[in-house]
Order: C-alpha cells, then sequence, then structure tokens
C-alpha cells in the first residue's frame, strides 16, 4: 500500500538506540537496578544469560507430548503455498515477496495481473535473498525498496542483518535483475530513506555521523547526493533539532512522478510535527495544526488530514477531516490558498488507510469498527464521494494500488473467514475477487460476538469474542484475551489462521479488546488515554477482562492475557495491577521499565505517547504503572512467559530480560524465550516462527486448559 502521508512514511524510519548505562538524575541507575547489564543487547555475558534461559524454557515446554503437533500445525500455515502472494503494481508488473520453506529469507518476484488472475501464476524471480544472503556470509533479511517513479525500473533495497530495524542501502535494476555495478550505495547500518530527485540524485535522511542524529536517535537532516559523488560531500538541504524526534526533507510529487516541490518535517513529538515548505530557496513553516499533516495529490489539489479541530480562514475543519488546497494555490501562497472539506467523520466513524490512483483517492473507513471504502473525485468545481462495493461486515484494507491506472486491491477479512483479495478497475467500475486465502482452521459451530465492558471513568469499551455457538458459560472456558491500546493504531477483526488452528480448535475462546488509546474511534479515542492518561488504557483492558469474567464466558483461573510491544507493556500492567485477575500472561517484544525506557531502544521517540521520565512530575504517571518497577516481593504473580528478540533495536529485548530477572531474583515462576535473529517485526525463519508459537500454546494450554 502507498502512503499518502509524510508523516506515515517519516513514522516508518526506524533505527538502533545505542544503549547508555549512565542514568539520568531521578533515573534508576545501576546502583539502583542490578539488572541495567542486560541491557547490552550482545554483550557474551547477556547472551550467556539467554542462551541458558533459551534451555531452561525449551526443556520445560518443549517436552510437552503436544509440543510437536502444535509445531507442525503452524508451520504447515506458514509453509502453505495456497496463502495469498500479496502484491504492488508496478509499471512492468505486479511484485510480490515470498517467503516459503524452500525460501526462508525470501524471493522478490514479478508476475503479470492476467497469470496473477490464475491458480498458478507464472513468477519471475528478480532477487533471491537466501542466495544473497549465502554468497555474501550475512544474515540478510529484507526490508523493502523505494523506487524511482514513474517506471520504478531503478530502486534503492535495504537489507537489514539479522533482522534489525537498521539497515543498508543498494542500488539494484529490476530490468537487469542485479545490483547496480557502481551505483548508490550506503552500506553503513542506518534508520532513515532515501526519496529519488532524479535518476542522478537521491534525497537521503541517514546517519551521516556526529551530529547528525536526534536525541532520540533517528535523522535529524537531509542531504541531496549526486551520483558519482561521495555522500560525505553532499550538501544538507534540511535540518531539525536535536530535540526532535526525527526530522527530514522529501518531495512533494503526483501519481505521475512529477515533483511540485520540496517538502520538510520536524517530528516535535510522536504525535505532533512541523511542516514546510521550500519557496523561493526559503522553508516557510506551514500553517497547519501539530497535529496535522499532507495526504497527498488528488485531481490537482494537495489534501492535508487533521487529527484536531483546525480553525482556519473563519472556519472549523473537525478532527480526522480531509482537508484539501487547490495544488497550483497552494504552490503560490502556500498558507494563504483557500481550503476546502473534503470528508469530515460520522459518529463513531474514522478513516483507516489510503491511497491514490491516476484517478481517484480511495479511503478505508471504520464505521463502529467495520470497515468500508469511500472513493473521492474533483469535478465539476465539487467533491464528490462514492462508496465502493465491497461486504459488509468485515474488517476491509486496502492492498495495492496502481499510479498509472485507476487500479486497486483491497482485502477484506473477519475472524473465521478466509481473508479475500479483490480487484477493482475503477474506470470501468468492475469488481472480482483475485485470491482466497485457504481455511487453516474449522470454523463451523464458531460464533462471533461484540459486547461492551464499563471501564473504571464509565466509558463503554467494546470487545470482540470468538467462541463456539452454545458454549456453556460456566466460567470453565480457557480463554485468550489480546489487545494493543495504544498510539492510534487500531486492533480490528481477521482472520485468526494459526490462532484458529491451535487454540480455537482445541476448546479455547477468542477475545480482542478495542480499548482507549488505539485508533478503533479516531484521534480522540487516542488522545484521551496518552501521557497523564494512560492509566485509562490499562483501566480498559481489565474491565474488559472484568466483563468476561461476569458474563460466565471464563474466569481468573482460565483466563490469559497476550500482547506485544505497547500490548506488552498492555499485559504487563494488568499482571502488575490486578495479578489476581489472570491465569497466564504473554508479554513480547515488550515495553516493561518505564523509568528507563527513554534510554533503551529507540524509547525516547515516544515521550509524546507516555511522558518523560527525566520530569517529576511526569515521572510520577509513569511511576505509577511501570511494569519493571511494580514486581515486588510477597505477591503472587501469574506466571508470565516473557519473550523478545535479541536483534530488536526498536522497544530493544532489555525489557523482557529484565522483567524476567526481577522475577527470577524475587523467586517468582516465570518463562524467558528470546530469538537470536528476526528483529521487532519478525524475519526469522517459518521453522522459529513455528517453535516460538508452539511454545506460547503449550504454555496457555497448561496454564488455562490443564
Amino acid at each position: 500500500m502507498k502512503l499518502v502521508s509524510m508523516l506515515a512514511m517519516a513514522a516508518a524510519m526506524t533505527l538502533a538506540n545505542p544503549v547508555s548505562a549512565a542514568a539520568d538524575d531521578g533515573i534508576p541507575g545501576p546502583a539502583e537496578d542490578p539488572n541495567i547489564w542486560l541491557e547490552d543487547a550482545r554483550s557474551e555475558k547477556a547472551l550467556d544469560w539467554v542462551r541458558a534461559e533459551n534451555e531452561r524454557t525449551l526443556g520445560l515446554l518443549a517436552k510437552d507430548p503436544r509440543f510437536e503437533e502444535l509445531k507442525a500445525e503452524a508451520l504447515a500455515i506458514y509453509d502453505s503455498e495456497d496463502k495469498i502472494p500479496f502484491v504492488s503494481i508496478r509499471p512492468d508488473g505486479l511484485y510480490n515477496f515470498w517467503q516459503d520453506k524452500a525460501n526462508p529469507r525470501g524471493l522478490v518476484r514479478r508476475t503479470t495481473l492476467e497469470s496473477y488472475r490464475t491458480e498458478t501464476p507464472a513468477w519471475e524471480t528478480v532477487l533471491d535473498v537466501d542466495a544473497l544472503a549465502k554468497a555474501e556470509g550475512r544474515e540478510w533479511v529484507y526490508k523493502g525498496s523505494t523506487c524511482m517513479p514513474p517506471a520504478q525500473r531503478l530502486c534503492m533495497i535495504a537489507l537489514s542483518d539479522g533482522g534489525k530495524d537498521a539497515s543498508i542501502l543498494r542500488e539494484f535494476d529490476m530490468q537487469t535483475k542485479s545490483f547496480v555495478e557502481g551505483g548508490f550505495t550506503l552500506e553503513n547500518e542506518s534508520q532513515g530513506g532515501i526519496e529519488w530527485l532524479d535518476q542522478d540524485t537521491l534525497l537521503v535522511s541517514r546517519d551521516f555521523g556526529e551530529g547528525t542524529l536526534t536525541d532520540s536517535e533517528y535523522p535529524l537532516s537531509s542531504r541531496l547526493w549526486k551520483r558519482g559523488t561521495d555522500i560525505a560531500d553532499a550538501p544538507e538541504l534540511f535540518r531539525g533539532e536535536t530535540s526532535d524526534v526525527w526530522s527530514a526533507a522529501s518531495l512533494l510529487r503526483d501519481g505521475a512522478g512529477t515533483v511540485h516541490g520540496m517538502t520538510a518535517f520536524r517530528a516535535v513529538s510522536f504525535h505532533e510535527t512541523e511542516y514546510y515548505f521550500q519557496k523561493d530557496g526559503e522553508w516557510l513553516r506551514l500553517d497547519i495544526p501539530l497535529k496535522a499533516s499532507p495526504y497527498g495529490i488528488v485531481d490537482g489539489h494537495l489534501l492535508f488530514s487533521t487529527d484536531v479541530d483546525w480553525e482556519t480562514q473563519g472556519q472549523t475543519f473537525p478532527a480526522d477531516s480531509l482537508v484539501a488546497v487547490e495544488l497550483e494555490a497552494f504552490k503560490a501562497d502556500p498558507n494563504g490558498a483557500p481550503k476546502t472539506l473534503v470528508w469530515a467523520p460520522g459518529d463513531r466513524q474514522t478513516k483507516q488507510g489510503a491511497t491514490i490512483t491516476s484517478d481517484s483517492l480511495y479511503v478505508a473507513l471504520l464505521d463502529n469498527v467495520r470497515g468500508k471504502v469511500v472513493k473521492f473525485d474533483f469535478a465539476d468545481g465539487a467533491w464528490t464521494e462514492s462508496a465502493v462495493d465491497l461486504p459488509e461486515n468485515a474488517t476491509i484494507s486496502v492492498a495495492a494500488s496502481s499510479d498509472e491506472r485507476d487500479e486497486v486491491m483491497f482485502t477484506v477479512t473477519d475472524f473465521l473467514n478466509p481473508t479475500r483479495l479483490f480487484y477493482l478497475d475503477g474506470n470501468t467500475g468492475s469488481m472480482e475477487v483475485l485470491k482466497t486465502s485457504p481455511s487453516y482452521f474449522d470454523a463451523a459451530g464458531m460464533s462471533v460476538e461484540q459486547f461492551e465492558a464499563t471501564s473504571k471513568d464509565g466509558t463503554k469499551i467494546p470487545y470482540f469474542v470468538v467462541k463456539p455457538k452454545g458454549m456453556i458459560l460456566d466460567g470453565t472456558n480457557p480463554t485468550l484475551l489480546t489487545g494493543y491500546g495504544g498510539f492510534q493504531v487500531p486492533r480490528l477483526p481477521s482472520y485468526l489462521g494459526s490462532i484458529g488452528k491451535m487454540w480455537l480448535e482445541r476448546g479455547g475462546v477468542y477475545i480482542l479488546g478495542n480499548m482507549r488509546g488505539g485508533g478503533e474511534f479516531g484521534p480522540m479515542w487516542h488522545q484521551s488515554a496518552i501521557r497523564e492518561n494512560k492509566q485509562r488504557t490499562w483501566d480498559d483492558f481489565i474491565a474488559i477482562a472484568e466483563d468476561a469474567i461476569a458474563r460466565k464466558i471464563t474466569s481468573a483461573e482460565h483466563l490469559g492475557i497476550q500482547g506485544g510491544s505497547q500490548g506488552g507493556l498492555l499485559v504487563g500492567t494488568a499482571m502488575t495491577q490486578r495479578p489476581d485477575l489472570f491465569g497466564g500472561v504473554i508479554v513480547q517484544i515488550p515495553l516493561f521499565d518505564m523509568l528507563r525506557y527513554h534510554l533503551i531502544g529507540r524509547g525516547a521517540s515516544w515521550i509524546g505517547e507516555y511522558g518523560d521520565p527525566r520530569i517529576p512530575e511526569q515521572r510520577a504517571w509513569i511511576e505509577g504503572y511501570s511494569p519493571y518497577q511494580k514486581i515486588v516481593s510477597g505477591v503472587d504473580y501469574p506466571t508470565p512467559f516473557l519473550w523478545a528478540s535479541t536483534a530488536d533495536d526498536r522497544t530493544h529485548p532489555a525489557h523482557a530480560r529484565k522483567g524476567a530477572a526481577k522475577l527470577k531474583a524475587l523467586g517468582q515462576p516465570y518463562y524467558y524465550y528470546e530469538e537470536m535473529t528476526g528483529g521487532h517485526s519478525g524475519g526469522v525463519d517459518n521453522d522459529q516462527r513455528a517453535q516460538l508459537q508452539a511454545l506460547q500454546f503449550i504454555y496457555l494450554l497448561q496454564r488455562l486448559a490443564d
């Protein structure tokens, strides 16, 4: 899916943050925290500790007679050659990145639309990542490509050694299917990215050495790099401040590849960004809210999205709306050009994602946590919208689109029905189902219900329950509750796949919570539960658990919770605030030590979400829930399963490691497991993924069902 928001593009940039053992005033240091040594991800001492913990956990869980069966079930799903090969639409064909048993690191490959319509498309391999890794003796993980429009023949390929967010970049020719000899190459690992100005010029935002990173360890400057020159000699175009989360220059480019100017941004916090437009050689700050951002160019108009009410030119555009300005008028007078409303959300509506084709804007919406897609066009002096005919009561996402034609692909999914890939030809209006995912579990007799829990402050919090029809409500049903509740990210119904096979088929119940802090109901649903109000997210999750127990769907003895990243923090707070409420807890790739989170991984970039523990008032908010500090002696915690990845340079394995180490020191039972490759977003081979998932479900079955 093409990102139509510059902020979304910037948010995709991630990087490694060197761990500091030195503590700021008021922040626990080595004298207060004996486990800080585990923050050194790859020290031999820390890795020896990890290996010992892995051996212990495998010894305890992998010996269960169900382990091999569960692993085989997961591996069959991951290795399935019938799964949908999702694609991007490019001028020379449909591109797919494919991993299976024979190609664990993956293939970049392409086919035609005509061939893709068949059951067995003819794929042409463009890049074999396994062969490249073997030839170079590296643990390469493919991280995507950025290609020069409109032809998209030349691309900068991102490769990560071991799965870290930090990557190298190399120029690749899609026609010759080879790296360009003497081409653009950035071999030093870094976060950040590039944009193509033309065939011989890149706009680069990277770690250029001393003084070029923010306090959050993101790039703070951009350079214009000409082919055949040294990147060190490339002139700087834009520079932010070290206090920014990140900052960079970008291009204002339409779908046809035409550049209409140069823009820049300074993310002054994770959720607040200043935008600039280069006018007459000077950077002019755009007069838009800090929580608004450019959204893309459609029908000769530049669109903006705003997460707050926007008062301008005698009118107010409501939060979550789309606002348009005529492109040529904007270029002449960026702040004075007239603005018009394109779309505003109705009650319990919010936009989720969008894409721009050659002719139209397609926006995926949530309407009371149900998906729909709306098409927008500008014609005869006015904006028009029309609903795209897609199935109701499902989660719908934009999967791919074309810059050259009015073509879009959508995914349609729910908990029980396999995902379908729809293709729309916007010129003719014809819609067809291109692909359907295989059924991975027996959904016959399963039901989906939506309930509401009442949180501590009286707010109604929705949640979904997937269970057998007619299930006896006697409190004995093993139940897995999960959620996220942060960063305006919604958790939506999607095909349960391996969860269905490994959990539902064995009699388990699945619950998905939609707590405040997420994005299920728009920006305010998120903004009402950040910083000093973050406890509301935890209260919402606990309320869902209590409501499920009150309905006798389950009981504390049979209720397990699971979450990753921000979701790992979610279940960590639930475990420490209400240890009596849960029988099992899976804490995956989590945030956990919130008093030092700004020093670990890329934590400093998330101060806008949680607050700054270096400021006494804000430290008080955080100290009230930080799971690591809340683990104390004399409390009977549910035995947790914590896991992380050594290569995770985002949340960092230190959080999970330190949680396990503290539990161990207090004599509390726990499990700990760490993947040695893969990073925060995965990237391990399918066998490793299957093993980890089998370990987790063995843990759940032992804790909640046996």
